[in-house]
């Protein structure tokens, strides 16, 4: 049987509880999830609860460079405790490499939880979602209910961007991804379109599917020094238009370098900036330089704490996302700390992020994979009066600050649990 909250017990919120984290991704990886779950885990701290964190040593898009080889490490993150274990590096490739990079850690976490000992509720992150596996046979066996924490619907997603086409390893996929949801005690959703599917697969009831969202801490993204990025990189007289983050499939990138192909005439102070790793770098940056723009630039991936300075340095920030219906339940997360650093964004999507942006009339939303509609949106945002731009950025400083601060974003998780 799988371990419940007790009906007697105190809710959640008026007891100290303690939670272990099982995640592939933990700063100083990139990404969104590594960073949601580090600002997760420190609310939690603040609210007096105790986390420690089970991880992978840092491997993901160049972040265990130079490191030497270990099997495990302990480290503290504040006041977070963090044990990390050995998983096989892979360089961006065939699919069958990054799923021996996910199974290895499956192996290894086991062990890490083991060193962390008993909790509350043990909350593993997916994707990956085979690492559910691990939180599922380890709450057996030291009698702790999970909470699966989902940012991302697999196998769905990697289905939607072509990943994934055996319909065998599909099949298996969607069976441990029911089996998953049944057996935990919560399943907490990134995204309302998340909790609304995973709601809607009958596997567990809609009372114990919790929302946690990307959110930011707006002080992180304020008092950028703008100057320093642009006497550094000679953007003097320039527009930057900044795309920040991961390089990846979904985001359907190309649609930058066909906006700035359409551009590059007309309006020749527009300069896209595109800061981070991943995937399709290379290739994007292969075609930029076949098409000879020289209105776009590519930067290595900054620590979160220099972004900042990017952000400053922006005239607006551009979030594109594939268009499939999939995405339609996405939230970027790249649009919070935007918002919360006063710059306008552009989003090229449709459904819940689309609907955040034209609420918040902090940004433009345009259709997504149209290069045309970003060139327009790029020009709207370059030639409006500075007060109006400043106006749409003082929009998106309010709309986070009310809605999407971690602290508050904790605190209501947390009152969700049983």
């Amino acid at each position: 049987m799988r371990d419940k909250p007790g009906k007697g017990a105190p809710q959640a919120a008026e007891r100290r509880l303690t939670f272990i984290f099982l995640t592939q991704y933990y700063p100083p990886e990139p990404g969104a999830a590594s960073l949601r779950l580090q600002a997760m885990a420190q609310e939690l701290v603040r609210l007096g609860h105790a986390v420690r964190v089970v991880t992978a040593l840092p491997h993901h898009l160049g972040a265990g460079a130079g490191r030497p080889f270990r099997l495990w490490q302990e480290e503290r993150d504040g006041a977070v405790w963090v044990l990390r274990t050995w998983i096989w590096r892979v360089k961006p490739g065939r699919f069958w490499r990054r799923l021996l990079n996910y199974f290895s850690f499956v192996v290894t976490s086991f062990f890490g939880l083991w060193r962390a000992g008993r909790a509350d509720y043990l909350v593993v992150e997916s994707p990956p979602l085979f690492l559910g596996l691990t939180a599922w046979a380890y709450g057996r066996l030291r009698r702790i209910p999970y909470i699966l924490s989902v940012s991302d619907l697999w196998p769905d997603s990697a289905v939607a961007l072509g990943l994934v086409t055996n319909p065998q390893l599909i099949g298996l996929a969607r069976r441990l991804e029911h089996f998953l949801y049944r057996n935990a005690a919560y399943v907490s959703a990134v995204t309302e379109g998340i909790r609304a599917a995973v709601a809607a697969s009958g596997t567990i009831p809609a009372s114990r599917v919790l929302f946690f969202p990307n959110g930011v801490d707006p002080a992180a993204f304020t008092g950028g020094d703008p100057e320093r990025i642009r006497r550094r990189l000679g953007l003097e007289g320039r527009h930057v238009f900044l795309y920040p983050g991961t390089l990846g499939y979904a985001q359907g990138l190309e649609i930058i370098l066909e906006a700035a192909d359409l551009l590059r005439e007309g309006l020749p102070e527009v300069l896209f900036l595109l800061v981070g790793e991943g995937p399709v770098k290379a290739a994007m940056m292969a075609e930029a330089e076949r098409r000879g723009l020289s209105n776009v630039r590519f930067e290595p991936l900054r620590p979160v704490g220099e972004m900042r300075h990017y952000f400053a340095l922006s005239r607006g920030v551009v979030v594109p996302l594939r268009r499939h219906p999939l995405f339609a339940g996405a939230r970027p997360s790249k649009v919070f700390p935007a918002w919360a650093a006063g710059v306008p964004v552009i989003f090229a999507g449709e459904g819940e992020m689309a609907r955040l942006v034209e609420e918040s009339g902090a940004g433009v939303v345009v259709p997504p994979e149209d290069g045309p509609a970003l060139a327009m949106a790029v020009e709207f945002l370059t030639r409006i009066a500075d007060w109006e731009w400043r106006a749409m950025g003082e929009a998106g400083r309010r709309f986070v600050a009310e809605r999407y601060r971690w602290d508050a974003i904790a605190r209501a998780w947390v009152e969700g649990l049983g």
